[in-house]
């Protein structure tokens, strides 16, 4: 069967959709609608798909695609629920369900036929960890249910009625600003903490601070600072802490309202109000070398367990800037000097790490100079976990990750990744960056030359099940994050409890580490790639181009040849 998905953007949901596809061998094509019918209906009529699938689609497909070919659309929403912030008003309205409706295109917008509906319970989360976990992964359940009755003659979608008992959902508007808008001086911490869950990634809550109007994302309930209600009253690990009527909240970043026409960049709170918070208000100072988790803003921190230890790095959308990354590479030497004989690299519950922090690159004064910090920042954390032969290194893998991030896990002895987590090991599609990380060493060491070459020039997403099977991971384990976690605890103590065993594997990657440094030093691949990325970052402006379209969400306005099968 040929199946086109055509999306809006190539993001997180479309990408598992393409690999669940591909992974079951049916033949898979992209068209991203940016707006321009001719060249849409142009993709399709080149594909001629039986099947046409829309993940993510923010505009309407005109009627003479879906009433020549059969169009399902992924809404995120329950039975009978319509409208553009499904997701916002099911998390500001603090709703213990909601769903992803699976039906047809039709003329009026979220009205088609139904094929597939079901619902889950919601957590208290942004709405980008919802998107990327419980919605993703229950729209991937609909999918097959789809697949499934689309080979079915005998199947009948389902008219939405409301009229019907199951049918609760509503119409309902495109959420704006005021309807997001915080009153510091009324509204409890939980309803503020939703508000701007809600509005996680994008569009942000539109609120103003020292007279500055910015809108705030990365919000954390702080449970024993307080204050007068809406001041900021500390700071601490590049956030913000704002009190409340009822207590404080933390919030991690910022980004600028800029006039008509200009867009601002997401960036950690401090470095947005750099210069205007008073030099009385409380800078907490957190002790990275403390077991556990001391503010709930605290993004980096350790954790023990019996011959365990645990390195917990939950960066903002995966992203590590050269400050995380010199704290991360602090935290991991003295982690490294207890007397434990595994460190589990955990990474963040949404995301495992996507490489340098392109945001903070951009708004640097210098892009090229900080690039060049970052990246050798984070080379150095993969350094010192390459050649740690002391202790065995697992990175277990419960989010997504992309570039550099895949890197940082390959430079583990064991990667042990979730059932539905997505990796993009290649950083060519950014303006032609060659990449560092030590992956010239680590890649080809799990997957061969051939392969390590096909998956950094292909710039293709992913599975787990495809990474597996070539051997960037060693186990998949359950998709459920908490089994996930589990599972990680229980093949890890497996793994240390044959004292033998251990010091055997610990003995093998100790020779196997020499006799790679003395075929080709560390130090030698480092240098080689760092030579091309120099390139990348003084010689030309590629990568400055595209990281900026990055940064600034700037279309391209045509699909990826790489993606779009019909079209190379």
């Amino acid at each position: 069967m040929r199946i086109l998905l055509i999306s809006t953007a190539f993001n997180a949901l479309t990408q598992r959709f393409y690999t669940e596809l591909m992974d079951a061998d049916y033949e898979v094509s992209v068209e991203l609608h940016h707006g321009d019918r001719e060249k849409l209906l142009a993709g399709i009529k080149l594909f001629q798909p039986d099947l046409i699938l829309c993940p993510f689609l923010t505009r309407y497909l005109s009627a003479e695609i879906y009433t020549n070919y059969p169009c399902i659309i992924v809404h995120p929403g329950i039975k009978g629920d319509r409208g553009p912030s499904s997701l916002d008003w099911a998390i500001q309205n603090n709703l213990a369900e909601w769903g992803v409706t699976l039906f047809q295109a039709d003329e009026e917008m979220d009205a088609g036929y139904i094929w597939s509906s079901k619902n889950f319970p919601m957590r208290t989360a942004s709405k980008s960890s919802l998107y990327n976990r419980e919605v993703t992964e229950t729209a991937v359940k609909a999918l097959w249910e789809v697949l499934t009755y689309f080979e079915s003659p005998d199947f009948k979608a389902e008219p939405l009625d409301y009229k019907k008992a199951d049918v609760m959902g509503q119409f309902q508007s495109f959420m704006k600003q005021h309807d997001r808008s915080i009153n510091w001086q009324t509204q409890k911490t939980d309803d503020i903490v939703r508000y701007i869950l809600a509005a996680d990634g994008t569009p942000g809550v539109l609120d103003e601070i020292y007279g500055q109007a910015v809108f705030l994302y990365n919000v954390h309930k702080e449970d024993k600072l307080t204050g007068k209600a809406g001041e900021i009253i500390a700071t601490a690990n590049q956030a913000i802490c704002r009190a409340t009527i009822d207590g404080a909240v933390w919030i991690g970043h910022l980004k600028r309202k800029l006039a008509k026409g200009e867009k601002g960049i997401k960036l950690p709170s401090t470095q947005i109000l750099k210069g205007l918070i008073p030099k009385d208000v409380n800078n907490i100072e957190i002790d990275y070398c403390q077991i556990g988790k001391q503010l709930a803003c605290q993004e980096l921190w350790y954790s023990l367990e019996d011959d365990i230890a645990y390195i917990h790095f939950d960066f903002h959308n995966g992203a590590m800037n050269t400050q995380q990354c010199l704290l991360m590479l602090k935290v991991y030497q003295y982690v490294a000097t207890l007397p434990v004989k595994v460190i589990v690299l955990l990474g963040g519950e949404n995301y495992w790490s996507n490489g340098i922090h392109l945001n903070v690159i951009e708004a640097a004064d210098n892009s090229a100079n900080e690039s060049w910090h970052n990246i050798n920042a984070i080379n150095d954390i993969i350094y010192q976990i390459i050649t740690t032969t002391d202790k065995l290194i697992i990175s277990a893998m419960a989010g997504n990750s992309a570039a550099g991030g895949v890197m940082l896990a390959l430079g583990a002895d064991f990667i042990f990744a979730r059932r539905g987590v997505i990796m993009n090991p290649h950083y060519k599609s950014m303006g032609g960056l060659y990449g560092s990380e030590y992956w010239t060493y680590c890649l080809p060491k799990r997957v061969g030359d051939k392969k390590a070459i096909e998956l950094t020039e292909e710039c293709l997403p992913i599975s787990t099940n495809y990474a597996l099977q070539i051997g960037l991971v060693d186990k998949v384990l359950d998709n459920n994050h908490t089994l996930f976690y589990a599972q990680v605890r229980n093949l890890t103590k497996l793994l240390i409890s044959d004292n033998v065993l251990l010091q055997q594997i610990l003995n093998t990657k100790s020779v196997k580490l020499c006799a790679d440094e003395s075929n080709k030093s560390l130090n030698l691949y480092r240098k080689d790639e760092l030579k091309r990325m120099y390139v990348n970052f003084y010689g030309n402006d590629q990568y400055h181009k595209a990281r900026h379209r990055f940064v600034f969400k700037i279309s391209y306005n045509e699909t990826p040849t790489n993606i779009a099968l019909h079209r190379k």
